[in-house]
């Protein structure tokens, strides 16, 4: 296939124009992947070698599509292009130049919960409460650049100097690595070494999604690329990463810093039916400071279906949705595998996909980032962390990051300071925390208030030995028992490697399954996930549930007026992205009340005076979506007009 078989319009000349840098604006559905693969032909067909391409893209997911779709052109070399996310190539960088070895860094990324344990034992005068340390460690894995006009690299405050050399020692000492260290390391090796060959790698540099890098990961695209051609594609109305520091900014303001920028748009929908389109234009028109085209419906697109409905708490809305689904697809109206149903909690999406079971609908959840949540403080909340690491320390019994959390689950204060002795020991003598340890249990060395640490690890040991013989499906059952309902997921990821496994190949493919998780496409079942997966995702139905204030959007409390406007805009980002993945039906679905317990385990806030039931109002979203947004109808009124 050539380049340009099929191609007209804005798209063809996306992918044909000779300009760098190039800035594509687009909107949801309007092709831009399309548009991108498509100028990556051209690049080979004109002679270019494949690996001197690089296709920058936001999700593994992503990167897989496009992979996929470059291959379909049936264009020589087409398989040699270097497609992935930015961390993937960093760590190919950092790797290649041996940076790890020759600075003393040991590759072991810290997970999620992995991270809570850092945060405390990073609890020293003066470098603030554990969220203000979390807002360290999110702003040193953005190269200390928080804003949008800030120089990434180097920490200016003196707290943010403390915080930044007590994480480095924290980081050696157990010798692990933080994951969006990568991007900041890469940074510094390009930054420092003008010589090196990587800067040269890359004659065209073409990245998706731009508008969810940070500072600091736009500047690494401007090294890579300053001695080739850019070429940029994104939607600041679908930027929903600030968390790591990245802006709308970064897209919008992209000609500031990039002299001679070449602009092209692409605003025509060829996903959503014109009344979807419709609504996402009033919704998104409240966010203010972004200057963006509407989004225009493809010409002939037809009218579209659109559902709001509410019910009385979050068990009917689990039972009605499903009944409307079963109803959908044994009437031939719809494919399971072409339904998406988006909710802002697990503990909605695991309910949902439990009733459409119950009504024999195949139906898959995509929550595996979740899956290691809980507090490590409490062991009745955290069982699935203890089995974690516990594996870990079975395939790798040095493992110094998963001792130290061994050594804290269950406490208050997660043992720091008792542990904090027995680091300063290992330092002070040269060992390992294990070593230490073991003298400790043995008796041969003595520390004040190490008790509770050693009884830890003598637990440690005795749950070692029970588990060191077992193999495949035995171990997996062993770590997570098929009758606990915090094992569910990670028996699910458990379940796709096979039956012959050890611990480090059970602990790798549950790290990946969780921290690098892939969302199939062509499916023959109904998915169930979060609104920010849904990212890039299109389906015929498209249900959003638990749209609720305090879900939909949900604000930080503690956060000040700015940042809490900051907050609501991005969530309307959010909730924009979930409302156009559809490509004939949306359902908005809320609830007038939650059970209390159940609002405290999702974090939403409540009001009313029963003790048991807290009220609950839809959310504000869709006062935003203009006069074209169907009433509100109750659930069963509804299930009774769409046949269900």
């Amino acid at each position: 296939m050539a380049w340009d078989d099929g191609l007209e319009g804005a798209a063809r000349t996306i992918a044909a124009i000779e300009v760098s840098p190039l800035r594509v604006i687009t909107g949801p559905g309007t092709g831009k992947t399309y548009a991108l693969v498509r100028r990556a032909g051209r690049l080979l067909e004109e002679g270019v070698a494949p690996r001197r391409i690089l296709v920058v893209t936001f999700t593994r997911t992503a990167a897989a599509d496009l992979v996929k779709q470059l291959g379909e052109l049936q264009i020589d070399g087409a398989g040699q292009v270097r497609a992935g996310t930015l961390h993937s190539l960093c760590f190919s960088i950092l790797n290649r130049a041996e940076v790890f070895a020759l600075t003393g860094r040991q590759p072991r990324p810290l997970l999620p919960f992995e991270r809570r344990f850092l945060l405390e034992d990073l609890r020293e005068e003066g470098l603030g409460t554990l969220h203000e340390r979390e807002r360290r460690l999110r702003a040193f894995e953005a190269a200390w650049a928080r804003l949008q006009s800030e120089q990434p690299g180097w920490p200016q405050d003196e707290t943010d100097r403390r915080f930044h050399a007590a994480l480095l020692r924290w980081l050696r000492f157990h010798e692990a690595i933080l994951i969006g260290e990568l991007i900041p390391e890469t940074l510094r090796y390009l930054r420092n070494n003008p010589a090196c060959p990587e800067k040269a790698m890359f004659d065209h540099v073409l990245v998706d999604e731009y508008q969810d890098l940070n500072k600091a990961e736009q500047e690494l695209i401007d090294l890579l690329s300053e001695n080739g051609h850019l070429a940029i594609i994104g939607d600041p109305n679908q930027s929903i990463y600030s968390f790591k520091y990245a802006h709308p900014d970064g897209i919008s303001l992209f000609h500031a810093t990039h002299s001679g920028t070449h602009d092209e748009n692409l605003i025509e929908c060829r996903r959503c039916p014109q009344l979807v389109v419709r609504l996402a234009n009033e919704l998104i028109r409240n966010n203010h400071g972004v200057v963006v085209q509407p989004l225009q419906a493809r010409p002939g697109a037809h009218h579209g279906e659109v559902h709001v409905v509410q019910w009385d708490d979050p068990a009917q809305e689990a039972e009605g949705l499903a009944r409307l689904v079963r109803v959908r697809i044994c009437a031939g109206i719809v494919a399971p595998g072409r339904i998406l149903v988006l909710c802002p909690r697990r503990l909605i999406g695991y309910a949902i996909r439990n009733a459409l079971q119950e009504q024999m609908v195949s139906a898959h959840s995509f929550f595996h980032e979740e899956a290691l949540e809980g507090d490590p403080k409490n062991l009745d909340q955290c069982q699935a962390q203890v089995a974690f690491t516990l594996l870990t320390l079975l395939a790798n019994a040095e493992d110094r990051v998963a001792l130290r959390c061994w050594l804290g689950f269950g406490s208050p204060s997660l043992r720091r300071v008792a542990y904090e002795r027995l680091r300063q020991y290992c330092e002070n003598n040269a060992t390992t925390p294990r070593a230490a340890l073991e003298l400790l249990a043995s008796g041969d060395v003595g520390l004040p208030y190490t008790g509770e640490l050693v009884e830890r690890y003598r637990l440690l040991a005795q749950s070692l030995h029970s588990l060191e013989a077992l193999q495949g499906q035995a171990l997996a059952d062993a770590l997570f028992p098929p009758d606990q309902d915090w094992a569910e997921s990670l028996r699910m990821l458990a379940g796709r490697i096979g039956d012959d496994f050890g611990a480090a190949e059970l602990r790798e493919a549950l790290r990946i399954g969780i921290t690098q998780p892939e969302l199939p496409t062509d499916v023959d079942y109904v998915r169930v996930m979060s609104l920010h997966k849904s990212k890039g995702l299109s389906a015929d139905t498209v249900i959003v549930a638990g749209c609720n204030e305090g879900m939909i959007p949900y604000i930080d409390p503690d956060v000040g007026p700015e940042e809490r406007e900051q907050m609501l805009q991005e969530q309307r980002r959010l909730f924009y992205v979930a409302i156009t993945r559809p490509t004939a039906t949306l359902v908005l679905s809320s609830v007038a009340g939650i059970p209390r317990e159940q609002a405290y385990s999702m974090r939403v806030p409540v009001r009313g005076r029963d003790a048991h039931y807290a009220r609950a109002i839809t959310s504000r979203f869709l006062a935003e979506m203009g006069p074209d947004l169907p009433p509100v109808l109750m659930g069963h009124v509804w299930l009774g007009e769409v046949g269900a």
